[in-house]
């Protein structure tokens, strides 16, 4: 993700490869970090950039039934992977930690998968501009330590020329899932290649990034996500990518809610992608558990798809299950429209030794 501008110091992207000789791996004082789903703060309620529905009741739970005919083709066991560039760099891991190349700075937050030592040594991690404390008595920016010089909240970052804000948020990320861009890039082919208007719904969008390339290879987005604080992001990072003039509808509300009263209205998409938390609280309150509604919530979206559809794009984190749980839930889903179901991780690969650190599982279908 390419640094658009406003820095005013110099990147340190890349570094040695291997260890130094005698050089201690590099360790941090152990902190608990917030879950991966946290989401943040709300924005203030009077926020007039961001559409907020009325309160309404909770979605009753949905009656499943099995559908019949052939069900899609499968591929399993794909690993798709996000390799170190001028925009990102996953730079080295290890000792419960990453170390990150974000645009212009170097960052360090916790990582539980990194169970093995850093290749790189501590003189390496010990130029990081940005360290994620979790410190339970600060907020926003107070979770983290800047060893270097003081940093403000925000600075510019880029996704292939799309430029948008990266902020220091008190959750630990940044505003962006970089092991993400696999599937951004296969939507825009998806979005390009069809010669036709395409309608795309992104659900649990966060910043906005996937809505952003969608909009800019020429479909109508609708971006839906609970955190009226996220939307109100996103619209920023929409009018710092000069994408203002295209459609893009920002609403802030349940996902559940959304995707069942447009199930009602009759609406229809080509393409949706399904980013949901393994834990997560609507606007108004309403609880999501991953493994309670995300059946209900795959069985919604396939009823919104137009009749030539083109896909569906499901990524789990934070979820102790094989990605097999969600490939042959997507499968069954879309039963009887033919195509095939893809899944396997994504993966983010280092650059100090190449080690794969995987991130999420994913399954997508996609029409043939």
């Amino acid at each position: 993700m390419k640094s658009s501008g406003g820095k005013t110091r110099k990147a340190k992207g890349a570094g040695p490869k291997g260890t130094a000789p005698n050089a201690a791996p590099y360790r941090q004082a152990a902190t608990k970090p917030r879950p991966q789903f946290a989401k943040p703060a709300q924005a203030p309620d009077n926020d007039s950039r961001v559409k907020a529905p009325p309160r309404s009741e909770p979605v009753p739970k949905r009656v499943l039934t099995r559908r019949s005919g052939a069900r899609p083709t499968e591929k399993t066991g794909l690993i798709l992977e996000t390799r170190p560039s001028d925009d990102y760099a996953l730079l080295d891991s290890g000792n419960g930690l990453k170390l990150e190349q974000y645009g212009p700075y170097r960052i360090i937050r916790p990582e539980g998968q990194a169970i093995w030592l850093p290749a790189w040594n501590k003189a390496e991690w010990d130029k990081a501009d940005a360290i994620f404390t979790g410190n339970t008595d600060e907020e926003g920016v107070g979770r983290w330590h800047f060893p270097q010089v003081p940093l403000g909240e925000t600075w510019p970052m880029a996704y292939d020329g799309i430029p948008f804000f990266g902020r220091f948020t008190s959750f630990r990320h940044v505003g962006v899932f970089p092991e993400q861009g696999t599937h951004w890039s296969h939507m825009d082919t998806l979005i390009r290649n069809a010669k036709r208007p395409v309608k795309v719904l992104n659900l649990f969008g966060y910043t906005g990034v996937a809505s952003l390339v969608a909009a800019r290879a020429g479909a109508e987005v609708t971006h839906v996500d609970a955190s009226k604080k996220a939307i109100v992001w996103a619209r920023e990072n929409q009018e710092m990518a000069g994408l203002s003039g295209k459609p893009v509808r920002w609403i802030c509300e349940d996902a559940m809610k959304f995707v069942a009263r447009e199930e009602r209205r009759g609406s229809g998409y080509d393409i949706i992608l399904l980013d949901p938390p393994a834990y997560g609280r609507g606007p108004n309150g309403e609880v999501w558990q991953l493994f309670d509604n995300l059946p209900d919530m795959v069985d919604l979206c396939r009823s919104i798809l137009t009749p030539n559809p083109l896909g569906v794009v499901l990524t789990a984190y934070s979820i102790r299950a094989s990605f097999f749980a969600i490939h042959e839930l997507m499968r069954d889903a879309f039963t009887g429209l033919g195509g095939e179901v893809q899944s396997g991780e994504l993966i983010l690969r280092e650059r100090s030794s190449g080690r794969a650190l995987s991130t999420s599982l994913f399954s997508r279908w996609g029409a043939k």
